[in-house]
């Protein structure tokens, strides 16, 4: 928390009992009401809203919320009279809410409250350098605290008698705005430069705004044979433009890219064939035919850093009823032939796996490639656990990663990908704490001391995401995650599966920075990832709580306190920590998907 001197409160106690204005003065807040929504307001990172209730005066009232290295700024750029002396008012409710003036060209003032309650007022006085033609004007909360509300902004003092040459103002509203170079999961889109712009954002329905630095973007991450609709707006320091003259395009049919095979919705399990544990040993010619993607747990490296991936069938000492590798084999092809599909799966909980160098990457290529060839499997799982990803200092874009262990297992894959073709099936099991989390922290962070491992799946799901065939993040082993309400959400219920997919489906700034926005998944790319019994894992949930949570994402229904961005019949289905431990409990957690699905 920030620490303030007698003193320092003394002075700021003294600017807000500063001069009152001339008579003459004039208001020159925009919309400091917030009666016409956010007009003449930028919040950072989307964190603030216009609510009805509770207000100060009139019919509403600023809503900001921090997250994560955000602390809910909000503010706007007003033209003033230089070397003129104005009083910037505003009430607040909340703790911690700031109230001040930048760009003044004397001294910057800034003014507080600590306690929440009642509404309070904030105010506080400065004077214009000689050449100061315009000041901002903001109000924020602080790291941690919850939502605070601001209402009725002033700032009296003399009103510089309109725009004149050198005073600054919005730049005009962009031209020409065009979509081309359809794919099944993106488009391309250009527009005319907008005078006086310094940036764009870019506005989709139904996803996040994307500040663009051009005049043109790519946007990736969209759904095949769909319709979607776009608008730019132009932005400088004076503000922000109206948006553009809508333009729709629609993606191509792609034939279903990076789904080779999968029925509408499909069931994922692990299947442990190269150790025993306490949920006992199934053979592969006794799984279900409720699984129709059944990844071999696990491949695991010779060492961390060897790239050598090796898999052997678990030793007759631990596991009695192990088949033969013949019999597996023929297995794993009676299997493909009812339609399943078949994966090795690198990694897991002990599989520390690090392709810090080329040598490591091209190892990891031929070893994985051996395996596929020996068993005739499908394709691959990535399960990266503990510390094989890790971001470097510095390397703080998802879009366009450095580390050498993110570069060359993205690498490594598209070479898997190119070497068997568009059948190949890859799936991916990070933790929430190397995606979701990524909304408030990505790496080290930009002043570092963070967990380096925050995040770090993000910039690999994002390279191959039209390589991907599904993402099952694991809800479960998690801490509490923020989803998109700013809440944090826990495990165990059917809340924790909607915020957490709801997340994949609609797209996220990284680490709160707007300009950086993760782009939304395909819904038939995710897969919700659940423990099959309370043995397998923290965070088992009741088979009612799941049904809650596809009710919710594909039907919009039983959705409870959290609201989803969209509705998403198309959500491919279920993963579980696995078919050895949904045995184990009498196949509840399959019997459950098949009935919900009509499997």
């Amino acid at each position: 928390m920030p620490f303030f001197t007698a003193a320092a409160l003394a002075v700021a106690a003294f600017l807000a009992a500063g001069p009152p204005a001339a008579a003459a003065d004039a208001d020159l807040a925009r919309n400091g009401g917030f009666e016409a929504g956010l007009d003449g307001w930028s919040c950072s990172g989307g964190s603030g809203a216009v609510v009805t209730s509770p207000v100060h005066g009139g019919s509403s009232a600023l809503r900001a919320t921090p997250a994560g290295q955000d602390n809910a700024r909000c503010s706007q750029t007003v033209t003033v009279k230089p070397d003129s002396a104005y009083t910037l008012t505003a009430w607040v409710q909340g703790a911690y809410v700031y109230l001040g003036a930048a760009g003044t060209g004397t001294t910057d003032v800034s003014t507080w409250t600590q306690t929440p309650g009642a509404w309070k007022q904030l105010s506080t006085t400065f004077r214009t350098g000689a050449a100061t033609t315009s000041v901002t004007i903001y109000t924020h909360g602080w790291y941690g605290q919850p939502a605070h509300l601001t209402d009725d902004v002033t700032l009296v003092g003399p009103d510089p008698g309109g725009s004149g040459p050198g005073q600054p103002q919005p730049p005009a509203v962009p031209t020409g705005l065009t979509a081309s170079g359809a794919t099944a999961s993106s488009l391309n889109l250009s527009w005319s430069a907008a005078t006086g712009a310094t940036s764009y954002t870019l506005h989709r329905d139904g996803a996040a705004p994307v500040s663009v630095t051009g005049t043109s973007a790519t946007v990736t991450g969209l759904t095949a044979s769909t319709s979607y609709t776009f608008r730019v707006s132009a932005v400088n320091a004076a503000g922000e433009s109206a948006k553009s003259a809508p333009v729709s395009a629609s993606t191509t049919s792609g034939g279903n890219p990076g789904n080779p095979g999968l029925p509408a919705h499909a069931l994922v399990g692990y299947l442990h064939a190269s150790f025993a544990n306490g949920s006992g040993y199934v053979r592969m010619a006794d799984v279900p035919a409720s699984w129709d993607v059944i990844n071999l747990a696990f491949g695991e490296p010779t060492s961390v850093t060897s790239g050598d991936i090796r898999f052997s069938l678990c030793p007759v000492s631990e596991c009695p009823n192990v088949e033969s590798a013949a019999e597996f084999k023929a297995a794993v092809k009676a299997k493909q032939a009812a339609g399943k599909k078949v994966l090795i799966s690198i990694g897991g909980q002990n599989g520390q796996v690090q392709l810090a160098t080329t040598a490591a990457r091209d190892t990891f290529v031929s070893s994985v490639s051996k395996i596929i060839d020996e068993y005739g499997l499908n394709g691959l799982d990535i399960d990266f656990e503990g510390h094989s990803l890790s971001l470097a200092t510095g390397d703080t874009d998802f879009r366009s990663p450095t580390t050498p262990v993110i570069v060359n297992l993205v690498s490594a894959v598209k070479t898997l990908k190119a070497k068997y073709g568009p059948d190949f099936v890859l799936t991916m099991a990070p933790e929430t704490f190397f995606v979701q989390l990524g909304y408030q922290y990505y790496g080290s962070g930009p002043w570092g001391g963070q967990d380096p491992r925050a995040g770090a799946y993000l910039p690999v799901i994002h390279a191959l995401r039209d390589d991907l065939t599904l993402l099952h993040v694991q809800d479960y082993n998690s801490g509490s995650i923020m989803g998109l309400d700013n809440q944090y959400h826990s495990m165990g219920g059917a809340d924790f599966h909607i915020a957490m997919t709801d997340m994949l489906l609609t797209g996220f700034p990284v680490a709160g920075d707007t300009a950086r926005v993760f782009p939304p998944l395909r819904p038939d790319q995710v897969a919700i990832g659940l423990p099959a019994t309370t043995n397998a894992g923290n965070g088992h949930t009741s088979p009612a709580e799941v049904t809650k949570a596809l009710d919710c994402l594909t039907k919009k229904t039983n959705c409870g306190a959290y609201q989803t961005h969209g509705t998403w019949p198309a959500l491919r289905g279920l993963m579980t920590w696995s078919i050895n431990w949904d045995r184990f409990g009498a196949w509840e957690f399959s019997k459950n998907f098949d009935a919900y699905f009509g499997g």
